[in-house]
């Protein structure tokens, strides 16, 4: 089964750096918190188009069961304006962090990815 990657879009003006910074610290702890709900890893965007956020989960049922219409909802309210939620499968990964390819999930050896 394909990861699945949502990247969410809020048209609002770009922030400060330290405005970027703080409040992303300060929901950090709720996406940690989502580790065992499927979320690999969420990415907050800042920039001149807009904000948001990158997230890679498990699988699109993750994904889905977070970012409900209530959900969407919330984060209407919260931050004045609807967000754009785009949704992408991906089948394969590259991490240079932790220096590994994966298909579909599963950690994969570069001869395994090449065939």
């Amino acid at each position: 089964m394909s990861n699945c990657i949502v990247v969410v879009q809020f048209p609002l003006n770009k922030r400060t750096r330290e405005d970027a910074i703080a409040s992303g610290i300060s929901t950090a702890p709720i996406y940690r918190g989502l580790a065992d709900k499927g979320l690999i890893r969420k990415d907050y965007l800042n920039g001149d188009s807009g904000t948001g956020g990158v997230y890679l989960w498990e699988n699109r049922e993750a994904a889905e069961a977070w970012f409900t219409p209530e959900r969407v909802q919330m984060l209407t309210e919260k931050f004045g304006a609807p967000p754009s939620l785009t949704w992408y499968d991906t089948h394969v990964s590259v991490d240079n962090l932790k220096e590994e390819i994966r298909v579909n999930g599963i950690r994969q050896s570069v001869s395994q990815a090449a065939e």
